[in-house]
């Protein structure tokens, strides 16, 4: 066999055989070849995001009145937020069927309901005016355009949202900046949300639900007694930590037999921070800056937002292995409060 050297010329047909052989070593081997980083997809129901090839989460439009992500795989590689009522799995908890893995309502924009969805009316039971009543009550929040959508070292989905009510009348705006990271063995998703009036002034009304939330793996809750536990950065725990201001809170329990945890960061920087938070021993888990009189706390944390004002929720959630305090989350919240 002929080895060329330095100074051989190879003709047109030999340099397209070497090239074709070194693509064929490349890709043509696809199980030799792993993504490396995150990489993210373009589907009809939104963008599938996955890292080192490995499903990540999906950022879910058009299938509800919100937008929401799910599955949210955590670092032990198991689904770490509810599937239902996305999917209807046995040993899972299947109420509140608005409560959809990691996502963002509001029970009162400008009149009009973003929280709870038309299932929820029909489960809630009452005459068939009272049904009626409580639909024509119902917003939803519309998937507008992707601004961005972006892997690598870590990736980035942008958004632009309405808020529109069931008179399709346009009530608000949001752009979201969801950012997902693997730091430390733990996955990361920075959420900030602008809320923006658009359309004219619009009301937001003191509700209790309200706000950026997650419904954990029912085995992780606190009513499994399976060892789950609500702790915030205060100390309080389970049901004493509801309706309580916060820095962050932590909820862990075991998911495949593992304990894991999920905690939500509130940056100094977000609308009312510290936060207060209408957390819940079967799972929910939301931070509301939107209520006061409704979490049983003085006065009434109404308000307008006047035509072109804005305000900003930023949260890190953390997916991590143990409790709060083997996760250092404590420390990751001093870290966070330093960003800019």
């Amino acid at each position: 066999m002929r080895i060329f050297g330095r100074g051989d010329k190879l003709d047109a047909s030999m340099k397209l055989f070497i090239r074709f052989s070194i693509l064929t070593l490349l890709f043509g081997l696809g199980t030799h070849v792993q993504a490396v980083g995150f990489t993210v997809e373009k589907t009809k129901n939104g963008v599938t995001v996955n890292f080192n090839g490995k499903l990540f989460t999906r950022y879910v439009i058009g299938q509800s009145n919100k937008p929401f992500l799910w599955p949210v795989i955590g670092p032990n590689g198991a689904e770490m937020t509810r599937a239902y009522p996305m999917e209807k799995r046995e040993g899972e908890r299947h109420d509140h069927p608005h409560h959809r893995s990691l996502w963002f309502g509001h029970q009162g924009v400008d009149g009009f309901d973003t929280w709870h969805e038309p299932m929820t009316i029909n489960e809630r039971g009452g005459g068939k005016a009272q049904k009626e009543k409580r639909l024509a009550g119902l917003g939803a929040t519309v998937h507008r355009e992707f601004v961005k959508v972006r892997g690598g070292d870590t990736a980035v989905i942008i958004t632009r949202n309405d808020y529109v009510g069931s008179n399709g009348k346009k009530l608000l705006a949001d752009k979201r900046t969801h950012t997902f990271r693997v730091a430390n063995g733990q996955h990361i998703i920075d959420v900030d949300i602008v809320f923006t009036a658009e359309h004219g002034d619009c009301v937001l009304s003191d509700k209790k639900d309200a706000g950026f939330s997650v419904r954990v793996a029912t085995s992780m809750d606190v009513d499994s007694t399976k060892c789950g536990r609500i702790i915030n950065s205060n100390g309080i725990t389970n049901k004493a930590a509801w309706g309580k201001r916060a820095s962050w809170v932590d909820y862990h329990g075991p998911v495949r037999g593992q304990m894991v945890g999920v905690a939500i960061l509130n940056h100094p920087k977000s609308f009312r921070h510290p936060t207060a938070w209408h957390v819940r021993t079967y799972g929910l888990f939301t931070a509301n800056p939107f209520s006061l009189r409704g979490l049983g706390l003085k006065g009434d944390g109404g308000l307008t937002l006047k035509k072109g004002n804005r305000i900003i929720l930023r949260h890190r959630v953390i997916f991590h292995t143990g409790n709060e305090k083997q996760a250092n989350i404590a420390e990751a919240y001093r870290a966070y409060a330093r960003e800019k």
